[in-house]
């Protein structure tokens, strides 16, 4: 944004301020301390400008708080613009003071809210066009910012085109041919990387040796179903990223084939996406995208469903939402509603799920069928990959567009896979096995479509396919059997009957008989009644087989009309009627994979019944689940997973392509500071296709010796919360902020932060909560990133997607030793995996991944805290080679991290870089 007038009043509406230290509110008598209580008084009694309403709510305790937030007007003046959403991130995107202390930002709300509506009454306003036409739909549903606006906003000339009128339409393309032979030279890797890195890089010899080893993956293959496999394990600093896009950009532009590069975090995909524009930049302009990310159906807009919220498919407070969106669709890069340029905070902003609701998650998309399949965003985004020299993707998209075959242009035969140390994990998740009541009742809504009052647009599979009933008897019969079998699934209200003990139909009867099982066989004692409990598939009674074998054949009873529908859709297709035009073929070849998924997840289901009452598969890990969160129940079901799911990785992922890099800082465990290969093999799915992978290791650049070090504290008694609690505040005081706290359980990572909040709020060091505070986790790492005074604590999902290099993250805390979660399955494959020495080498992976978040250049310092009296040794070579690790009291912890983080602190206090 440009500089505000300096003329720029304060608007004249009263605004509040709250925090953990307490409230501020600037109103007709001025800025002033007020109480909690009276805070509640003025917001129930007038509309006062807030930022991020529902945080603020969470600071007074007052759910019912509403008023002008200054978070949604930003979204309607500036959609599909970054914004980190405190006080500190509005004023540096509207180019104004920060405020300094708590008691300024409630005078900073009011002049932040005048620069913002007067930002739309500037000729030069890049987001004017729609704004006026929305604007009176918001001013209808009675938005609180629209009677302020419409003085600014002026009516247009000429009428606003609609959204779904101004999104462009994709283009069909000529099929790419196939890429051609090349074998890449080193030295033209090594000119292609210095090209890419630019002309004042720093040399790094590592980064030079990793790309030239990357480059064997590109190879051409000699034997079919043997790729190449390169496995790298290049430490933080390496350069890794641009070590591989060099090969990978010049085999592109050599053969005019497509790389995808597939990530675990979204981190890492923006990451991706800034740095590939350098190395795929030779295109001339015009030219089809040579880099697009792509991710699975579930993260992008559905313009149907925008279409129906915006026409009364959302009321209240959400069909405000439902326009904010709209705004943002109309300037967004992509259409990607998790991790894209949509704000993560604005569907945390509204008390529905609305932003989930306004995409694909149930795989009910009608395809060309649909009014706006030409303009499309996943549509658009599946052909650009096709022609793209990079495409950007997660390893889950890469494993099921690979198992469902439904990729654009072929399987990709050029794969990276970065932060390869989860694929495991994802292809584990990604070859499961779940009958459960939500998969199963979301099966039924797929065939049946909307039943009793439940409104929207789906429909089921005969309202998707009436020409084809009309025209094909056969096929009409067959979508006729399919309905009245799905009848047999569970349907709304399940959980509650099955709670009654009043099951309705053979698979809620089996869903019944599986939550009496796992509880007749809890040996908890209630003491873990927040979590979920679990029993073995062994020991069956001849009860539950019979109940198991109808539900069974129930199943059994849909697949079968579901796979005669598909064939004779195979035959439709491959016997073109005359009223099969390119929009019909692209409708039923859509529905022809759906139904195909459908088809290959109800055998699934039926393979896992049928086992039930005879001999183990080896191959596979069966339990019962009854799955509960903070004491409610929320699913029930059999779950099966793969003993080693890289098994069905390896002939999915792995046989299909020509060359494939894995790559990750903590590809290998370690032992004694050298890399144990052999778990990294195994964990690749190599062995299962007879191939010897190309093997690569280089350490990290930094020294670790003289920027981080590793303090075990050992007089914090374990299952202490106060103690805890009173050690995770003085770390955070010692190290001013800039703490990263991880937790192995939720409950207890609450209870710390509600003993420790408010002392640090008042000692100016904001705390930052997963699961506590109403904001999306991506949001909040971008606070903590953004203020050095900040701390964040949470789970697991911080492990691996916090980035943040600087003087921000300074200290790393975790609150014991991450040790596996004793289940079913981990307990299979701890005994097929070594017993302990399986449990160490996933702490180690564990320890590293969480170490490595401390030091993302040559420049960090931190130290690095695990509050365990009895951390064993033989875990310790999870940090890198040449790391101080020291077992000391918290007192020398505190005095050590306070003498190592004295200079920054000092420096975040003057305002100046650390």
């Amino acid at each position: 944004m440009d500089s505000p007038p300096a003329t720029l009043q304060p608007l004249p509406i009263a605004a509040l301020h709250a925090s953990h230290g307490g409230c501020w509110i600037d109103d007709a008598r001025g800025p002033r301390e007020i109480s909690k209580g009276d805070a509640i008084v003025a917001a129930a009694d007038t509309a006062l400008i807030v930022l991020g309403a529902p945080l603020v709510a969470s600071r007074l305790g007052y759910p019912d708080l509403s008023g002008l937030d200054l978070l949604e007007l930003y979204a309607f003046v500036f959609p599909a613009r970054f914004m980190v959403p405190t006080p500190r991130g509005l004023a540096h995107a509207l180019d104004l003071p920060e405020p300094v202390g708590d008691a300024a930002v409630a005078s900073f709300l009011r002049l932040a809210a005048a620069g913002l509506i007067a930002q739309t009454a500037r000729d030069d306003w890049p987001e004017r066009e729609g704004a006026w036409t929305q604007l009176q739909t918001m001013v209808r549903l009675r938005w609180p910012w629209a009677p302020l606006l419409t003085d600014t906003i002026r009516r247009p000339d000429r009428a606003e085109r609609w959204l779904f009128a101004r999104l462009p339409e994709w283009e069909e393309a000529a099929p790419r041919p196939q890429p051609a032979q090349v074998v890449l030279d080193e030295a033209a890797i090594a000119t292609r990387l210095a090209t890419i890195a630019g002309a004042g890089a720093e040399e790094r010899p590592a980064q030079r040796d990793f790309a030239r080893e990357a480059g064997h993956a590109f190879s051409p293959r000699g034997t079919a179903r043997v790729p190449h496999v390169v496995l790298a394990q290049a430490g933080t600093g390496t350069g890794k990223t641009l070590g591989y896009l060099a090969p990978a950009s010049l085999w592109s532009a050599l053969t005019g084939g497509t790389v995808w590069v597939s990530t675990y975090t979204k981190a890492l995909q923006r990451q991706l996406r800034r740095e590939s524009r350098r190395a795929f930049a030779d295109r001339q302009a015009g030219e089809r995208p040579n880099v697009v990310v792509r991710k699975g159906r579930e993260n992008y807009l559905c313009l149907l469903n925008l279409e129906d919220a915006l026409q009364g498919g959302f009321q209240g407070r959400a069909a405000i939402l439902a326009q904010l969106v709209a705004r943002w669709a109309a300037y967004s890069q992509d259409g990607d509603m998790i991790g894209g340029d949509l704000p993560g905070w604005l569907g945390t902003l509204f008390r529905r799920r609305g932003i989930t609701a306004l995409t694909d998650q149930r795989g009910e998309c009608i395809y060309a069928a649909c009014p706006h399949y030409r303009k499309c965003f996943i549509e658009r985004a599946t052909r650009a990959s096709a022609e793209a020299d990079l495409v950007i993707a997660n390893h889950a998209l890469v494993m099921i567009n690979a198992a469902r075959g439904r990729e654009n242009g072929g399987v990709p035969t050029r794969i990276v896979l970065d932060e390869g140390h989860h694929v495991f994990d994802a292809a584990d998740a990604t070859f499961a096995a779940a009958l459960t009541g939500a998969e199963t009742i979301e099966l039924r809504r797929w065939v049946v479509g909307p039943e009793g009052k439940s409104r929207g647009r789906r429909r089921g599979l005969a309202a998707r396919l009436a020409d084809v009933a009309s025209y094909d008897e056969e096929g009409g019969r067959a979508i006729t059997r399919a309905r009245e079998a799905a009848e047999a699934l569970p349907g709304e209200g399940w959980l509650a009957r099955i709670a009654e003990n009043a099951p309705s139909g053979p698979v809620e009867a089996l869903l019944s008989a599986t939550r009496a099982l796992v509880h007749a066989r809890d040996e908890s004692g209630g003491q873990d009644a927040g979590y979920g409990l679990e029993t073995e598939v062994a020991g069956l009674d001849g009860a539950y087989i019979a109940v198991a074998g109808e539900a069974e054949d129930a199943l059994e009873a849909l697949r079968q009309p579901l796979v005669r529908l598909g064939a004779r859709l195979d035959a439709i297709l491959g016997d073109p009627p005359d009223w099969l035009d390119g929009a019909a073929r692209a409708r039923i070849e859509g529905a022809r994979g759906s139904i195909q998924w459908r088809c290959d997840l109800l055998a699934g289901w039926i393979a896992l019944l049928a086992r039930l009452g005879g001999p183990a598969d080896p191959d596979f890990v069966d339990w019962l689940a009854v799955d509960r969160s903070e004491g409610r129940e929320w699913d029930i079901g059999l779950h099966r997973r793969y003993l080693d799911p890289m098994k069905p990785f390896a002939a999915t992922v792995l046989a299909p392509a020509h060359g494939v890099l894995m790559t990750s800082a903590t590809l290998c465990d370690r032992l004694a500071g050298v890399p144990d290969w052999e778990s990294a093999i195994v964990r690749s799915g190599v062995r299962h296709l007879g191939v010897a992978p190309r093997l690569f290791a280089v350490d990290s650049p930094f020294d670790y010796a003289a920027q981080a070090e590793v303090l075990i504290v050992t007089d914090v008694p374990r299952g202490d919360i106060g103690a805890l609690a009173a050690a995770y505040a003085r770390l955070i005081e010692a190290a001013g902020g800039g703490a990263l706290g991880l937790f192995t359980a939720i409950r207890r990572m609450r209870a710390v932060h509600g003993r420790i909040v408010d002392r640090l709020a008042r000692a100016g060091l904001p705390l930052y909560a997963q699961h506590v505070d109403p904001i999306d986790t991506g949001t909040l790492v971008d606070i903590f990133r953004d203020d050095p005074r900040a701390s964040l604590i949470g789970t697991d999902a911080l492990r691996d997607g916090v980035d943040v290099p600087g003087v921000s993250l300074r200290l790393v805390v975790m609150e014991q030793v991450p040790w596996p979660k004793p289940s079913i399955l981990h307990r299979a494959r701890r005994l097929a995996g070594g017993g302990q020495a399986h449990d160490d080498a996933i702490i180690r992976a564990r320890l590293a991944q969480a170490f490595g978040r401390l030091i993302r250049s040559g420049t960090d310092r931190g130290a690095f805290v695990v509050l365990s009296a009895a951390f064993p040794s033989r875990l310790i070579g999870a940090f890198p080679v040449g790391t101080p690790v020291r077992r000391v009291t918290l007192d020398v912890a505190l005095q050590s991290i306070a003498g190592s983080v004295s200079g920054a602190t000092a420096s975040i206090t003057t305002g100046n870089p650390a």
